[in-house]
């Protein structure tokens, strides 16, 4: 992936208080910068046209996280946790912080990264049980640590001062060489999102190709990480039972005998909303159309989802292609 360079920066300026944020700044010491008072609240961001969507993806947005609660969740963690960064550079014609923020979904780095993780490891010493944090619910660490090595100093501190506990995120990219080689990686559960390769170059835009993900996941399990397969999110696109087929049949294919030996997998449909079809009609005006009514149903304030009988096809034969390709293999959870 080409490295990323923003067009601009806007900042809090207390960000100069913490150590990585004094790094941003100098790192980046030729991008035009301007100050702001909340990372949340940039006007003239909010006035942009929803066709300037992909040129707001070029700012970059760096602040302090206020917000610090826990929020249990019962899939594949305990708690989905605030960390380091919200939103993407990535254009997924889905993406569901799209819904919070809508054309704001810029990617923003939050630089108190030590009283985030000091939270994590308090809650994780002190708990009887072995936790599992997601860390990754708003963002993708995997591109983030590309801009700030944000992932790298989390995995090693976690491992330095946790007890007990674990980490994980999903990620739809492949740039995993930087830790690789980290100490504590058995703390660690990694979970690549894959897509058939015509969504992914036509819906995923800015993300890692599918080749290049389950080298990544190779990689990863080879060098000790335990990692799982997010087949998500399952759109109904013409043609998606072949699709689908043609992704698992290439997963089988083309993952190592390690990574199959302990692999797992989690299956999530799409939602999409009033918003999304609002922002891709004029920021993306010839891509395909992920509105369907015909296959969708409202959920809650101008959300969709596909109906409930349609979502249950799709489950019964997603279902059926892991079983058949992957029999030894766990579904988590289909959401």
């Amino acid at each position: 992936m080409k490295k990323f360079i923003p067009d601009a920066i806007y900042y809090e300026e207390k960000i100069t208080n913490y150590e990585l944020g004094r790094e941003l700044l100098k790192k980046y010491g030729s991008v035009p910068k301007f100050i702001i008072d909340n990372h949340n609240n940039i006007e003239e961001m909010r006035k942009k046209n929803n066709k300037d969507f992909p040129y707001m993806k070029r700012n970059l947005i760096i602040g302090t996280r206020k917000t610090h609660k826990f929020v249990p969740n019962n899939k594949i963690s305990d708690y989905l946790v605030p960390y380091t960064s919200s939103g993407c550079t990535a254009m997924c014609l889905y993406c569901y912080l799209v819904c919070n923020y809508n054309k704001c979904s810029y990617l923003r780095l939050f630089v108190n990264r030590e009283e985030m993780l000091e939270k994590i490891i308090k809650t994780a010493n002190e708990s009887k049980s072995e936790l599992v944090f997601e860390i990754g619910s708003n963002s993708d660490l995997i591109l983030e640590n590309s801009i700030t090595d944000n992932l790298r100093w989390t995995i090693e501190n976690f491992n330095k001062k946790s007890t007990k506990g674990y980490l994980t995120f999903p990620t739809k990219f492949d740039m995993v060489d930087d830790i690789l080689d980290m100490p504590g990686k058995e703390k660690i559960i990694i979970r690549m999102s894959v897509n058939p390769k015509e969504i992914i170059q036509k819906i995923e835009i800015g993300t890692s190709p599918l080749e290049n993900r389950v080298k990544a996941i190779n990689k990863l399990v080879d060098r000790g990480y335990k990692v799982g397969i997010l087949i998500a999110p399952v759109i109904f696109v013409d043609n998606w039972e072949m699709l689908y087929e043609e992704l698992v049949i290439y997963l089988k294919n083309n993952l190592s005998d390690k990574v199959k030996a302990n692999l797992f997998f989690e299956v999530i449909f799409m939602t999409y909303s009033y918003i999304h079809r609002k922002i891709n009609e004029e920021a993306f005006p010839n891509s395909i159309d992920l509105y369907n009514k015909e296959l969708m149903t409202g959920r809650g304030k101008g959300k969709y989802t596909y109906k409930q009988e349609i979502r249950k096809i799709g489950e019964e034969y997603i279902g059926n292609l892991l079983q058949k390709y992957f029999p030894e293999n766990k579904i988590i959870y289909f959401s």
